[in-house]
This record gives structure tokens, C-alpha cells and sequence, in this order.
């Protein structure tokens, strides 16, 4: 039977809408427009994925210019209670995160820094090897290193969350087992549900998901089963299959969204080391490079996030399921390991 409609969006309104990535084109006014009229409360937006030290600082430089300029439509968030001061001012909370430590480069102590500034979310590699790991297209598997031993037991310290989307299996595994805080997997999938390189083993997600961590479905059509031919039920099946493997206490969205990202963002996130492209691991070079051909019908951009709470609720959910997979799990993650 089909939900009602309006019972659906007074829901969705209702909920603390949280998209635990984000990627889009931050100089777009049209990505600031659409999280709006989406109702997004926070994202989780990438500030640097291949960027070293001075690169870094100056995106962060750059998006304290955007919050002065935007104060209007967004906020920094640093605390679970921006969150909802976001929600309450009608506005998206901007959540500075990475997809790689490469920006700390080989200095400890920077993660002070950055977690001053403001980042509350570190990937711990991206793709291939850095100084902490393996990524998940890396050729090897190997673990934390020392170096990545010591960075997840800082991040600990300092209230910054670790994220494992990226990151390769061996090291996915070690991150989880050496950290004393829950961890995220903000934007991946199952590869019991769709098995490629970039998707999480059951072992990750339970291990996960045993020490109180959360993972955001990503509805990039390339980790759905359908690829990219798949749609809004692809998107639905992938959470379907993230909760029946932990429960709903431990999914939430991670659209991995990249509004109006030109070619070129997509040759450098796809490229060796953010340099050579096409990249020799497998899965990159072939994919499409126009962010419109990475998203289902209907799902492209976050002004049509609300249908998720009508398409969850015709699924069967509840409406407190609801609630928490919109983003009340992340609310009550980012409150253990930020704040604790």
C-alpha cells in the first residue's frame, strides 16, 4: 500500500536530515540553493582528497569566506548542537571533512590544527597508499602503519571522526579494531550486495557496526547493483541490505553527491595519487565524467532527498526507522565522538 504523501513529507521535514557526503562544486550557487530546498540539515563537505599541507589551509581559508559570504544559507558546524541550530535557522550546516590525510603529510600534530579549524571528519586513505594505510584500489593489502597506529589514536583524542570509505580492507579492519571511538563509513555500500572494489566487507560493516559506528549508503550508480542503469528501488535494495545485515541503528545516507563538478574534478579524483589519469587501478577510467550520469532518476541533486522518507516508509519502515536513517543515527555519532 502507498504511504501518504503528505504524512511522508511532514516527516522529512520533521527529521534532522544529515548527508554524510558531499562533494559537489563549492563556488556553484545552485549546490547552496538545493541543499536548502532540500531540507538538509549538515553535510559532510569534502574539502581535500589528494591536497597536501599549505593546499589545504588554503581551501579551509577559502570556506570561511564562504560561510561570511553565504551566512544566509550556511553554517559551520562543530558541535551537535550547530546541527540543530542549522535546522532550526532553515540553513545546511557545513561539516569539514576530508577523504584523505594526505593534508597532515608526515606531522602528528597538525591534527590539532585542522581539528581547530574546524574538520571533524578524516578518511583515513583514498584509494591508494598514503602514510597511514592501504586504500581500496591500492594493489597490496596492507594494514595501519605505525604512523596510521598513532593518527587514529590522535583522532580519538582530539574528537575527529574516522572514515573508512575509502580504505582498503586490511586497514578498513585494523582502523576499526585500534580506534577507541566508533567509526563511520560515510559514503559506501555492501559488497555482499554489489561486489566492487570500492563497497565494504560484511566483516567491516559488523565489526563496524558492533562498536557503535554508522554507515551511509551511497547512491553513486557505480556501487549499485544495476550500475549505470540502476534506480531510485537499486538505491533503496542497497539500504535494505545494510539493515537487515546490522540494523537500523547503524545506516544513514551518504549520497556522495558532486552537483555541477566539471570533467576535470573527475579526472582528479579518479586519477593516481589526483595526477595520472586514466589511473591504472581498475573501475576509473571507464566511468562516466559528467556528475549527471552518476545518480539515479530522481536522486540527483539534494532538493530530491525528500522522496527518500516516502520510498523508506513504503518499504515498510517505521517512521522512527525513518528518522534515524534521514540522520538521527549520525546525530548520535558524531555526538559520541565529537563531544565525549
Amino acid at each position: 500500500m502507498s504511504t501518504d504523501a503528505t504524512h511522508a513529507r511532514k516527516l522529512y521535514d520533521a527529521a534532522v536530515v544529515i548527508d554524510a557526503l558531499n562533494v559537489s562544486n563549492w563556488d556553484s550557487d545552485a549546490v547552496y540553493e538545493s541543499l536548502n530546498a532540500g531540507g538538509v540539515a549538515a553535510i559532510n563537505a569534502t574539502q581535500a582528497t589528494w591536497e597536501g599541507y599549505e593546499e589545504t589551509l588554503d581551501l579551509i581559508a577559502k570556506w570561511y569566506v564562504r560561510l561570511r559570504e553565504r551566512s544566509d544559507q550556511i553554517l559551520l558546524v562543530e558541535t551537535v548542537d550547530d546541527i540543530h541550530r542549522a535546522k532550526r535557522e532553515g540553513k545546511t550546516g557545513i561539516i569539514f571533512g576530508w577523504q584523505n590525510t594526505s593534508p597532515i603529510e608526515n606531522d602528528l600534530d597538525r591534527l590539532a590544527l585542522f581539528h581547530k579549524l574546524g574538520v571533524r571528519i578524516m578518511q583515513v586513505t583514498y584509494h591508494e597508499r598514503n602514510l597511514l594505510g592501504d586504500g581500496c584500489m591500492e594493489r597490496q593489502n596492507g594494514g595501519l602503519t605505525n604512523f596510521g597506529i598513532d593518527a587514529v589514536r590522535e583522532m580519538n583524542r582530539l574528537g575527529i571522526l574516522l572514515d573508512l570509505s575509502h580504505v582498503g580492507v586490511a586497514t578498513t579492519q585494523e582502523s576499526i579494531e585500534v580506534s577507541e571511538k566508533p567509526v563511520a563509513i560515510t559514503h559506501a555500500n555492501a559488497k555482499s550486495y554489489f561486489d566492487h572494489r570500492r563497497n565494504k566487507t560484511e566483516q567491516a560493516i559488523k565489526t563496524m557496526a558492533d562498536k557503535g559506528g554508522v554507515i551511509g549508503a551511497t547512491c553513486i550508480q557505480g556501487f549499485l547493483r544495476n550500475t549505470y542503469s540502476s534506480t531510485i528501488d537499486d538505491y533503496l535494495d542497497a539500504i535494505d541490505h545494510l539493515v537487515d545485515m546490522v540494523g537500523v541503528d547503524h545506516v544513514g545516507i551518504g549520497t556522495d553527491h558532486t552537483q555541477d563538478q566539471p570533467e576535470e574534478f573527475w579526472k582528479y579524483i579518479g586519477g593516481q595519487q589526483g595526477t595520472k589519469y586514466p589511473s591504472s587501478f581498475t573501475g576509473h577510467s571507464g566511468m562516466p565524467l559528467a556528475w549527471e550520469d552518476q545518480y539515479p532518476v530522481g536522486l540527483k541533486t539534494p532538493d530530491q532527498l525528500p522522496i527518500m522518507s516516502e520510498s523508506l516508509l513504503n518499504r515498510g519502515y517505521s517512521d522512527d526507522d525513518v528518522i534515524k536513517i534521514l540522520g538521527g543515527n549520525w546525530l548520535r555519532l558524531f555526538g559520541e565522538v565529537w563531544e565525549a
